[in-house]
């Protein structure tokens, strides 16, 4: 049981406290980070997850990276790949589609992809939604070196 962020040691309370809270191992330092990071951009529980199975998979990825006009969850620089954690599930109103297609016009425009991920895939199917991330970015690989 190792910090995934700094390899430290936890101790069997950290581990707990960590995993409780967040799903993932980090030390007190590195998951008082990550809350503070929840409360000052309610960052869902299921963006660091993510991001630190993008890690372990050997993506440099970012947090709640401001691209201009907002945050986003996990950006992924090199592929120009944007992730937004959808972690809520209401009745999509017409004004919250249009948002939606504004900001992906947005970062079109910029060259970024977005791509929307529910949170119940990640909190069931961690694995299988970084193999399909690690897809996506192969793709945009392919078409970054054709342009």
């Amino acid at each position: 049981m190792t910090c995934l962020e700094c390899n430290k040691q936890l101790d069997h309370s950290e581990h707990k406290l960590a995993m409780e809270s967040l799903g993932v191992e980090l030390c007190q330092a590195h998951r008082k980070r990550m809350v503070k990071l929840i409360e000052s951009h309610k960052t869902p529980v299921e963006a660091i997850q993510l991001y630190y199975g993008l890690k372990e998979a050997g993506v440099t990825a970012m947090l709640e990276w401001w691209d201009g006009t907002k945050s986003i969850d996990i950006a992924i620089s090199r592929v120009k790949l944007n992730i937004e954690i959808d972690a809520e599930y209401h009745m999509l109103t017409h004004e919250q589609a249009i948002n939606d297609l504004e900001e992906a016009m947005h970062s079109f425009k910029n060259g970024f992809t977005t791509i929307r991920i529910p949170h119940v895939l990640i909190k069931y199917y961690l694995k299988e939604t970084v193999n399909n991330i690690l897809g996506i970015m192969e793709g945009l690989r392919v078409h970054i070196k054709a342009i």
